[in-house]
């Protein structure tokens, strides 16, 4: 993998310690977030703070008028900030075109992913099954964008997604900052096809196909169409069947260079893998030892092969 750039993350700056909550307080540091840091631009960002609310702050909830979800004061429910989060998030979209994620806040009824509770007008608990205003107004703003919950990232296969998309989605803007070309979008896909083969293999198969046929269909038309299936397989967590599938895919391209011996090992290895015996990083590393001592051009330029950095340590955690 090249070269790059950090890729622009936002994040809810009270989950990076910035005492912006309603109370005056932030909320306690996630340890992945900070680990994050390292190889994320991270941009904090609070939507209620931005629209003018004050620190502290009267609570604002979801209240369900005529089959709309309002943001209003919890108390009087007189104050609807509504338009000004929705205007918030249509501002970030112009201000900020190199973002490629944003860490969401749990709950929250600005800037909560999902599971937000809301309430009708006589102040009684409705559900628990909204997005935060501001956060809706964001994926409508772009579907495509990468977005997690802090405590979600707790989850290593989640977190693992996450990131992947995050890098999937600052490569593609690259690329579509150059002079997007059917040969360039080919080979794009193609750098990216084991990866998109253990996320998921129907999508894998749907998008060989469509780039075959791609000159038939307009250049933007086609892009648009590899980007969301491509985001779609990666929003899928990846097992270790699947993964263990593309292992030995990519073991075949050895298998004119190993031993006998070699070969035994590095199956060994990812059988254990399969069973959750050693992590995704065992039989990884013996494989790039192996290509190593005998490059493949092809593997080489795999994504699959270092989709992060190996300092983010993904692919050290048992399934």
């Amino acid at each position: 993998m090249q070269s790059e750039k950090k890729p622009v993350v936002a994040v809810g700056s009270c989950l990076v310690g910035e005492p912006v909550r309603f109370n005056g307080e932030h909320k306690r540091r996630n340890p992945h977030i900070e680990h994050l840091k390292d190889h994320l631009e991270l941009i904090p960002i609070c939507p209620e703070v931005g629209i003018g609310l004050g620190v502290p702050r009267e609570t604002i909830r979801l209240v369900e008028v005529g089959g709309e979800m309002r943001a209003r004061d919890s108390k009087t429910q007189q104050n609807d900030v509504t338009d000004a989060l929705q205007g918030y998030a249509d501002r970030q979209q112009k201000e900020m075109p190199q973002l490629c994620g944003y860490i969401l806040v749990k709950g929250s009824p600005s800037c909560g992913m999902e599971r937000v509770a809301y309430y009708n007008e006589r102040g009684n608990k409705v559900a628990s099954d909204q997005s935060g205003i501001y956060a809706r107004r964001l994926l409508e703003n772009d579907p495509l964008l990468p977005v997690e919950e802090d405590g979600r990232l707790h989850d290593h296969a989640l977190r693992e997604s996450f990131v992947s998309r995050v890098y999937l989605y600052s490569r593609w803007k690259s690329l579509l900052a150059e002079d997007l070309t059917f040969s360039r979008l080919v080979n794009f896909y193609a750098d990216y096809k084991y990866l998109v083969m253990a996320h998921s293999v129907p999508i894998y198969q749907q998008l060989g196909p469509l780039l075959a046929n791609g000159k038939q269909k307009e250049l933007d038309e086609l892009a648009d169409e590899v980007i969301h299936l491509m985001m779609t397989a990666f929003k899928k967590v990846v097992t270790p069947g699947q993964q263990a599938n593309v292992l030995q895919h990519i073991q075949g391209y050895l298998k004119n260079k190993l031993s006998a011996e070699e070969k035994r090992s590095l199956q060994q290895l990812i059988d254990q893998y399969r069973k959750g015996i050693v992590p995704l990083i065992a039989p990884m590393t013996l494989l790039k030892h192996h290509f190593e001592r005998s490059p493949d051009p092809y593997i080489e330029r795999q994504v699959f092969m270092r989709p992060y950095p190996d300092e983010l340590a993904l692919r050290s955690h048992l399934y």
